[in-house]
This record gives C-alpha cells, sequence and structure tokens, in this order.
C-alpha cells in the first residue's frame, strides 16, 4: 500500500471506505427500478437521493472511524483494513468536522427530496442519520450489541428502497 499521508485526500479517501459505496448505490438503483416500472420514475429524485444516501454513508464510515478508535476497539492489533484515526491519519477533530460537513451537503439533498415528495423524507433523514451516528456511537452501540447487522439490512434494505422508491 502506498504510505498515506495524515490529513491528506488520500486519509479522507481511506476514511470514507470506498469499498462499501455499493451498499449506498444498490438500493438507491433498485428503488428507482420499482419507480420506474409503476410509472413515477424521476431522474432528478432518483440523482438526490443517490447523493443523499452516499453521503449519509460516508458520515457513517468516519463516524465509525472515530467512535471505533475513541472506544478503543481499533487498536494497532486490528485485523482488516487501515482505519484513518487508529493509523494516525486524521484526528477525531478531524473526522468530527468530516462527519459535520457531509452531513450537511446530505441535507442539501434532504431538503430538494423533501420540496418534491413531501416531509416524511425528513423523518427518513433524521432516522437514517441517527442509525448511522448509533452504530458504534452513544450509549448504545448498535454494532456493539448485536443490532449492527439489523439497522445495516433496515436502513440500507427497506428505508433506502422504498424511500427513493416514494420520492
Amino acid at each position: 500500500m502506498t504510505e498515506i499521508a495524515a490529513g491528506s485526500f488520500g486519509a479522507w479517501f481511506l476514511a470514507a471506505r470506498p469499498a462499501t459505496r455499493t451498499a449506498a448505490v444498490a438500493p438507491v438503483a433498485v428503488g428507482t427500478a420499482c419507480a420506474w416500472r409503476v410509472g413515477g420514475f424521476r431522474w432528478d429524485a432518483a440523482l438526490a437521493a443517490l447523493l443523499g444516501a452516499f453521503l449519509i454513508q460516508v458520515a457513517t464510515n468516519f463516524a465509525n472511524d472515530m467512535f471505533d478508535f475513541q472506544k478503543g476497539a481499533d487498536t494497532e492489533d486490528r485485523l482488516g483494513p487501515t482505519r484513518a484515526a487508529q493509523a494516525g491519519l486524521l484526528t477525531v477533530a478531524q473526522l468530527r468536522r468530516g462527519i459535520v460537513l457531509t452531513l450537511t451537503l446530505a441535507l442539501g439533498a434532504g431538503i430538494y427530496l423533501t420540496i418534491i415528495a413531501g416531509p416524511i423524507v425528513v423523518a427518513i433523514g433524521i432516522a437514517s442519520i441517527a442509525a448511522g451516528l448509533a452504530y458504534t456511537g452513544g450509549p448504545f452501540p448498535l454494532a456493539y450489541h448485536g443490532l449492527g447487522d439489523v439497522f445495516v439490512m433496515v436502513f440500507f434494505g427497506f428505508v433506502a428502497v422504498c424511500g427513493t422508491a416514494f420520492v
């Protein structure tokens, strides 16, 4: 692996976990196909839903990196892909700013979708963000209590597909 400089674009790219992008793309594609099948397809809604899902997933990945590091789950003995905070590539403060920035950008997609599809999008967005942050953060981290996969299935499955088809 090429050496990645602390705070660099490469560090942020690593923390965003590009290999997981299909988890955001696949359900939006399925929801878009469902909307097309019933005659409700809109390019603008499909692209806004994709952007929102992508940004919420990136924010979730930043949060997971940060919370696992803070809780001591990611140590130098960790197996698997490099994690940015544990490797010293990004600080907790940098990841926190990255989370805020990505969720702010996702808010733009959410506002657009709310305008075209109504206030239910607000509930979907808030629930999705809360689940993403609670995956490894908060007082009851879902992944640490055997609920991570259930919430991934719910939000990257049912919520993303149905939400996309709805908008």
